[in-house]
């Protein structure tokens, strides 16, 4: 988010763990989120399920940041809300992937973000990238394609393909936000609630559209304990919870340290479809799980 960090190597070490310990948590409950989302949903009720989630959200992001709203320009508005258009796409991919493939191999592929992200930006700024970086690539992209190979090498899997759309897409909005000059200087909050706001308007109007699944009142009439409950943990942990973690956060340590915890989520993706989801990788896609964060993490650390 974006606010003057203050430089983490001058906190106290109790400090600094007090200040890491709530972003690790933001890791590990966007890494459980794949399974959660899995659960509850279905290739019928993707939209309706993504209207309810963000639509318990933005009504508290509304009254928490209903000044920085009002001080928002026109330029401002129209920028979030191109910014809202393509988070929509990349929520509305991510949650089809998810139903169309494990959670491990959601949580993996979509980690490739910090991958082409790099590359993305390289290409816009005409600035090669460093050859470490080059490789690290290529080992991620190796072990994507081992992770989606579990019984042998077959062509991936529909939700397998969604999720790296998933990635493109979280690549693109990273881009925006950094070359859309009037979001720039936008309130973080303010700039976070247009975002989302728009969304839920996408998600809505495609639940309206006839054919689209199952509307949104009728799959929260049929939720029982256990979806209500996984609906609220991605609302209120995996959205609000997250949100204002990272604000907070930032404020007190530097951005690439927080950037570096939240780089442990596919960690806690595999765990969770492993450990909870009764998700099992096998050998090629175990080597594949180990390639794709080595590669991501070696990335990181290249253009560091």
């Amino acid at each position: 988010m974006s606010s003057i960090a203050v430089p983490s190597a001058g906190l106290a070490p109790r400090r600094a763990w007090l200040t890491d310990l709530p972003v690790l948590l933001v890791a590990v409950v966007w890494g459980a989120s794949y399974l959660a989302a899995k659960d509850i949903t279905t290739a019928h009720t993707v939209t309706a399920v993504l209207v309810l989630r963000f639509g318990l959200v933005v009504p508290v992001l509304v009254a928490a940041g209903r000044r920085g709203l009002r001080a928002l320009t026109a330029a401002q508005w129209r920028g979030a809300s191109l910014l809202g258009l393509v988070l929509s796409g990349i929520f509305l991919l991510e949650t089809y992937g998810v139903v169309h493939t494990s959670a491990t191999n959601a949580g993996l592929i979509i980690s490739l973000t910090m991958i082409f992200t790099p590359l993305a930006e390289a290409a816009v700024t005409r600035v090669r990238p460093p050859r470490a970086f080059l490789a690290a690539a290529a080992l991620s992209v190796a072990g994507v394609v081992l992770l989606t190979q579990g019984g042998g090498f077959t062509a991936p899997s529909a939700g397998d393909l969604l999720m790296l759309l998933a990635a493109l897409a979280r690549t693109a909005h990273v881009l925006f936000m950094a070359r859309i000059k009037a979001v720039q200087d936008a309130d973080s909050l303010s700039l976070t609630t247009v975002q989302l706001g728009g969304a839920v308007a996408v998600f809505a109007a495609l639940a309206a559209v006839p054919g689209t699944g199952e509307a949104p009142w009728t799959v929260a009439a049929g939720f029982g304990v256990r979806e209500w409950s996984g609906l609220l943990f991605l609302s209120v942990f995996c959205t609000l919870f997250a949100f204002f973690v990272q604000m907070w956060a930032v404020r007190r340590t530097s951005p690439s340290r927080v950037s570096l915890l939240l780089g442990t989520e596919p960690l806690w993706a595999a765990a969770a479809g492993i450990a909870l989801g009764g998700e099992r990788l096998g050998a090629l896609g175990l080597l594949g799980a180990i390639l794709v964060l080595a590669g991501t993490g070696w990335g990181r650390r290249a253009v560091a």
